[in-house]
């Protein structure tokens, strides 16, 4: 026992650091990853919403180039619907000309028909009604003449109305292949209309939808710097309770110390040390349910920390148990073992197997101590 002191008084000497003081490296080097991984979500937020941007730019010109499409196609739509309205009144007009001509064919037919009926049935009586009727012969002549250049006149006529029905229905023809070929192309343009109108809709659609993903994106971005400020606000207050930490580590180890005969337990601190021995160490080995005990009358032995065991127990963020709950749980319960007590009954005596060692924790790498079952002591 007097050897394993011995050992304990040499690691006095070793610069050494609380279990706290060790969690809160740990919580600060997790803190710092914890940063260094929004940071880096950030960025890549950042970087989508410079994609997105982008893409949401690119569609945005293919958007007004579509309109400028659709615009002119809707514009030729107007002009071709013009081109049919002048067109369908250029055929309804031909039309009518062409009913006017077939009336007037109509009513020459009949009238060439009566008068040429009345040639080949009257044709004898009215020679003999011209030559008995006319004064001279010359009077005759002059009447045949007449009868001859009134037939001409029909054929003639029936001629010119034959070439006009004809020049109406080539040109009501014409307005027919016209009508057929406008149609045929304002069928195109109505597809094509419809067409960039689709491509219209849907680009919209996708630069609305860009739109709301930079936005959510950009929600992102802004929760991630609040966080990365609230990360930062944690390791600065991390990095000043480390420092805290480290400074009462240093200053018990060159505090003065009261020796076992002048600590006064009271009623209780038996059960309580019992309890917090079971949380701390009720799977480790006697020797290191020892160690736990001794660590706590240690620190109510040195001047840093509170001069009884329950302020020791009990002081801020020192032993995770009391803050976790598990303390209050063991103490309702009773759970301290016949091995747990002993334990403090040693430790309540002054005796100690880790010397003047007033912190311990699972072990971490580049941590120097004695190390009993799953703990280091330091």
């Amino acid at each position: 026992m007097a050897f394993l002191c011995a050992i304990c008084i040499a690691f006095v000497s070793i610069p050494i650091a609380s279990k706290a003081t060790e969690s809160t490296k740990e919580k600060l080097e997790k803190a710092k990853e914890a940063k260094k991984e929004s940071q880096n979500q950030l960025e890549g937020t950042k970087d989508d919403i410079a994609e997105m941007n982008e893409e949401k730019s690119s569609l945005q010109g293919q958007l007004n180039s579509l309109n400028t499409q659709l615009s002119e196609v809707s514009s030729n739509l107007e002009e071709i619907e013009e081109q049919i309205e002048n067109k369908e009144n250029e055929i309804e007009n031909t039309q009518a000309e062409l009913e006017v001509a077939r009336q007037t064919e109509a009513n020459q037919y009949a009238s060439m028909k009566k008068r040429v009926q009345f040639i080949y049935e009257k044709q004898n009586f009215v020679l003999i009604d011209m030559l008995t009727g006319s004064s001279s012969f010359a009077d005759f002549l002059n009447q045949n003449n007449y009868v001859e250049q009134l037939s001409a006149y029909d054929r003639k006529m029936f001629r010119q109305y034959i070439e006009t029905r004809k020049a109406i229905e080539e040109k009501e023809a014409t307005l027919e292949e016209e009508m057929v070929a406008l149609e045929d192309y304002q069928m195109k343009q109505k597809a094509e209309q419809s067409r960039v109108s689709g491509l219209v809709t849907q680009t919209s659609g996708s630069i609305k939808q860009y739109a709301n993903d930079i936005s959510d994106a950009e929600a992102r971005a802004e929760a991630l710097e609040a966080q990365i400020k609230e990360q930062e606000k944690d390791i600065k207050a991390l990095e000043a309770k480390l420092a805290e930490e480290q400074r009462l580590s240093k200053l018990a180890r060159n505090s003065t110390w009261r020796n076992i005969s002048e600590v006064t337990f009271a009623e209780g601190d038996r059960y309580l040390l019992a309890n917090l021995i079971y949380c701390e160490a009720g799977s480790e080995p006697y020797e290191g349910k020892v160690a736990v005990g001794a660590v706590v009358i240690n620190r109510v032995l040195s001047s840093v920390y509170p001069d009884t065991v329950v302020g020791v127990i009990y002081q801020g963020k020192q032993f995770s148990p009391v803050a976790s709950g598990r303390l209050a749980l063991a103490l309702a319960e009773g759970r301290a073992n016949a091995a747990c007590y002993q334990a403090a009954d040693e430790a309540m005596k002054g005796y100690s197997n880790v010397g003047s060692c007033v912190y311990f924790r699972t072990p971490v790498p580049g941590l120097s101590g004695i190390t009993i079952g799953g703990h280091v002591f330091y």
